[in-house]
């Protein structure tokens, strides 16, 4: 475990790293996608590419295999599918499969602005929907094991004017939860990963905010830090190989 607990010592600097790769795959991917002309350049071309989370992805996969899960476990890219009970499939940005046990599955969102309204409510709406579909195809055995994985989600979120300032909500028949009053969408997106812990839709979530000129990055709360949701999912696969598997 020395290796992992080198990788941990210096997170942060990790962190920076898949940050910088988050910008500057985006900024490339929208860049190609203007030359070209396609219909869906601009931010939504740098969200529909994908690429932009493979900083965060290969840290995370880096620490799986630093805690000894066979490389051959581990599934981002390709072979991330997984049943589910609403929809035949989903997938998922990161997996560990391990002796035919579904032990991790990682969804891995993002948003930038300036679209913030509306993209808070697709983000919302998608991250709850997985997690809703996943759980019940767990509970209707699709995944062949009694025992329960692990689900993260991950979050990183511009920080800009658009995503600081206060937002406005309409209560036409009734109040809205006063945590929502004046809220920016900063404070809505942690509010957000915060309950979907809280309410067990996932086991853990990191929500981060960085901005693109400099590329510095923050880490508004404690209980959403990307090390606490490292360490509850190295812990998850540490005790099933620690229970003979």
């Amino acid at each position: 475990m020395l290796d992992l607990e080198r990788i941990l010592s210096d997170l942060d600097g990790a962190v920076l790293d898949a940050v910088r790769l988050f910008w500057t795959t985006r900024k490339a991917q929208t860049t190609r996608q203007q030359r070209a002309g396609r219909a869906d350049a601009g931010a939504r071309g740098a969200v529909t590419g994908g690429a932009q989370m493979n900083g965060f992805i290969a840290l995370l996969s880096r620490l799986l295999v630093a805690a000894r899960v066979p490389e051959n476990c581990i599934f981002h890219r390709r072979a991330i599918d997984l049943p589910g009970y609403y929809r035949p499939t989903k997938q998922w940005d990161l997996l560990v499969v391990a002796d035919g046990t579904l032990l991790v599955a990682l969804e891995a969102k993002s948003q930038v602005g300036p679209s913030f309204g509306n993209n808070f409510n697709n983000r919302t709406e998608e991250a709850m929907g997985s997690a809703m579909d996943l759980w019940t195809a767990f509970r209707e055995g699709a995944f062949n094991s009694t025992r329960r994985p692990w689900l993260g989600y991950l979050f990183p979120l511009e920080e800009c004017p658009g995503s600081m300032k206060p937002v406005q909500v309409r209560e036409p028949h009734f109040e809205v939860f006063p945590e929502f009053l004046d809220a920016s969408y900063k404070a809505r997106y942690e509010i957000f990963c915060r309950k979907l812990v809280r309410e067990r839709n996932y086991d853990a979530a990191a929500f981060l905010v960085s901005d693109r000129r400099t590329h510095a990055y923050s880490e508004p709360a404690a209980d959403l830090r990307l090390e606490a949701m490292v360490r509850s999912m190295l812990g998850h696969v540490i005790a099933f190989e620690g229970a003979g598997a």
